[in-house]
């Protein structure tokens, strides 16, 4: 297995991964015997519902056998007409067709066979659910439980009528990030085959598996912002105070996601030369977009038709609900698992959480699927989709849980789908896999010290704080699908949009929320001594509120005495940054301090077990005018590499220490990949454009977007392999 460094695989490794057409081509047989198998399986269904509905009678022996079959066909014919009247009548008309659809589908088949008897809709509608859930089931076996029905019927319909376009000989790219996956896990996931999909690209030779570092911050805010624009800089966080406008800006808002992107975006993202942004927080440029936080690229009805073809199929509803319920039995059954063996680290998986995961692990998952299918089968030429399955059960369960690797498991599934719809789509496409960060581990700050950071804070200053230390990040993916069934007009738009601003009314209640009770009470009239403090997993962002500027480490010990020799002795804090006036950023620690421009040390080197870029990246962030008055970064334990949130979660990410710096990345070993090690989203974001340069993308950009100094891609050499 190769690893670190890109090699260049052989024309027979190349060929050997089914990206293309013929290796994954059924022929007609197999086509003809999954088409008999689904008539079976229908036909029992409606042998159950003979059996169970006394409002639902077929009279002759082949009288199943005949109602499956005419069913298929009334299906085929109504659904398109369904599809398109879900979309012009908005989210009402989709999720009113999700019900009423599948039912007039029965009435129809029945009305045309004399043989069968339907007393009325409620009936109809049982049928279609009963047809649905033993359709699902019967799915579920015949695949092993890769769900290929989810993107079966998209294939099927591009088989029959396959688009067209006007540069084919252009191959496309299909970028997907599994958020938060560290390298060492996809690793071990290929060495184990618990992915098979992965593991049989890496072993065939025709990927590479390989790492990339982050730099500070470690979160998906500043990679996508690096991955997408070539930009890491500005977003100090996943939550910062921007002292201008004297307000929280949180990257996975909007509108906070739209005013960070359109202040940093170059005009020539990733995705500028025709491609489509799927379920991230800024677009690339893309001209088209969904599900995507930023809300900046055209819209168009794309999401609506995609959720319209999945919910209007007997088997997308059942499949929706049934793996919803699941996953919340499973949340809930892990979670007292874990209680009952006390396995640590442990962090509080409430109702909340469980709900979180049946949208990102279930709905969510599945229609990021089908959009990116319909975007592949349209030939969109590329295509950046952020599956968050994986981070969001490790934040609350850990890197290496049962449950964390089952969502890894879960997304290599994707990957085969895609595989599927890449064999009928009308362009060539590869797949280059990559995570915006990895994650690390361990006991929370507050589990440790009974204390969080902003009290902490509050309590070293003798001033009220507003603490911003909640999980946050999950919700920003449900807050996009709510947005986007909220776009247009109509009743049910307009339900979608007061959910909306429900949901960032409350966000903002979490952001000022005053963390602890100060150990002095301020006196009236110093309301200047408020502080913002922010947790982005093991890094800390303390702000003094109302500053115009970053105060210094002079400023500070002349107004709060106490608070920067504090945090810096704290036990659970491995180092606090601040600017000293004399000499410039300096890291400070329980037992010396380093001076970040020359790297002179006093005592002990607090930035010594965070490795050897450590002061670089440090240095970096610290001269930033976004930066805190006071960056704070959690202790490092020794050995187990554990860290400690400041957020309520077991597994993190944001700052120095663990996994969280050593990103994955599975890229076709046939495309050109720099030999050097990637540091920084900045120059992955240079890696992949110059892959789609190589490709024949970018033609009109490619001079555009390069850097001062960047030397010119290599020129497109047309397909290959």
């Amino acid at each position: 297995m190769k690893t670190g460094r890109f090699a260049k695989g052989s024309a027979q490794q190349q060929s050997s991964v089914a990206l293309g057409r013929e290796s994954l081509d059924a022929p007609w047989t197999v086509r003809a015997l999954a088409l008999l198998a689904r008539i079976a399986v229908t036909s029992l269904a409606v042998v159950v519902c003979d059996w169970v509905l006394p409002g639902f009678q077929t009279d002759s022996p082949e009288g199943p056998i005949t109602f499956a079959v005419l069913l298929g066909v009334v299906s085929l014919v109504m659904q398109p007409l369904m599809v398109g009247g879900a979309v012009l009548l908005g989210w009402a008309g989709v999720l009113l067709l999700a019900f009423v659809g599948q039912a007039a589908v029965v009435l129809v088949t029945a009305q045309l066979l004399p043989s069968v008897e339907v007393d009325g809709f409620v009936t109809a509608l049982l049928v279609a659910v009963v047809v649905g859930l033993v359709g699902s089931v019967a799915s579920w076996f015949s695949t092993a439980g890769t769900s290929q029905a989810l993107v079966g019927r998209l294939v099927a319909s591009a088989r029959r009528r396959p688009a067209v376009v006007a540069d084919p000989e252009v191959d496309g790219v299909v970028f997907v990030q599994l958020d938060g996956v560290p390298f060492p896990v996809l690793q071990m996931a290929i060495t184990a085959g618990t992915v098979p999909t992965l593991t049989r690209w890496v072993r065939a030779g025709s990927h590479t598996l390989g790492e990339w570092t982050p730099k500070l911050p470690a979160t998906t805010p500043a990679s996508q912002m690096g991955i997408l624009h070539g930009v890491i800089d500005g977003i100090p966080a996943f939550r910062w105070y921007d002292r201008a406008e004297d307000r929280v800006m949180v990257a996975n808002k909007p509108r906070d996601a739209a005013l960070i992107e359109e202040s940093l975006t170059t005009g020539h993202g990733l995705l500028a030369d025709g491609g489509a942004s799927i379920s991230n927080l800024f677009t690339g440029d893309a001209p088209v977009s969904a599900l995507t936080m930023s809300r900046r690229a055209g819209a168009d009805d794309t999401t609506r038709r995609a959720v319209a073809h999945f919910v209007l199929h007997p088997t997308g509803l059942t499949r929706a609900v049934s793996r919803s319920v699941s996953e919340l039995a499973r949340d809930r059954f892990q979670t007292r698992r874990a209680i009952h063996r006390d396995v640590r680290p442990r962090c509080e998986r409430t109702w909340t959480t469980a709900l979180l995961r049946c949208v990102t692990n279930g709905v969510l998952r599945d229609v990021n699927t089908v959009l990116v299918a319909q975007h592949m089968l349209g030939g969109t030429r590329s295509i950046y989709v952020d599956y968050v399955d994986y981070d969001e059960i490790a934040h609350h369960a850990g890197m290496l849980r049962p449950e964390s690797l089952e969502a890894l498991e879960a997304v290599d599934g994707v990957l085969h789908q895609l595989e599927m719809v890449a064999r009928v789509a009308p362009r060539r496409y590869h797949f280059v896999v990559l995570s915006d960060h990895g994650q690390s581990q361990g006991a929370t700050f507050s589990d440790r010290y009974d204390e969080e950071l902003g009290a902490l804070v509050a309590r070293l200053a003798s001033a009220t704080v507003s603490s911003s230390e909640s999980d946050i990040e999950g919700w920003g993916r449900t807050r996009a699908l709510v947005d986007d069934l909220g776009a247009g007009s109509g009743m049910s738009a307009r339900a979608m949009r007061n959910v909306s601003e429900a949901m960032d009314r409350d966000s903002r209640h979490q952001d000022a929320a005053p963390a602890g009770t100060p150990a002095v009470v301020p006196a009236p009239g110093l309301a200047d001594r408020t502080f913002h403090v922010f947790g982005s997993g093991n890094l800390g962002l303390v702000y003094v509120r109302g500053e115009e500027r970053q105060l210094t480490r002079q400023q500070l010990d002349e107004r709060f005495p106490a608070l920067v020799a504090g945090l810096a002795a704290h036990p659970g804090i491995a180092f606090a940054v601040v600017t000293d006036e004399l000499e410039g950023p300096v890291a400070l620690g329980s037992g010396g301090s380093r001076r970040l421009r020359d790297g002179l040390v006093r005592g002990t080197d607090p930035l010594l077990p965070f490795g050897e870029r450590a002061n670089d990246f440090v240095l970096r962030v610290a001269t930033r005018p976004e930066a805190p008055d006071i960056y704070v970064n959690s202790l490092l334990e020794p050995g187990t590499e554990e860290v400690a949130a400041f957020e309520g979660l077991v597994g993190c990410h944001g700052g120095l220490g663990g996994w969280q710096e050593r990103a994955c990345l599975v890229v076709p070993a046939h495309l050109p990949w720099p030999d050097a090690p990637l540091v920084g989203a900045d120059a992955l974001h240079v890696a992949l454009r110059d892959v789609l340069v190589h490709l024949g993308h970018r033609r009109q950009l490619s001079e555009a977007d390069r850097g001062p100094g960047e030397p010119a891609p290599q020129a497109p050499v047309g397909t290959s392999g």
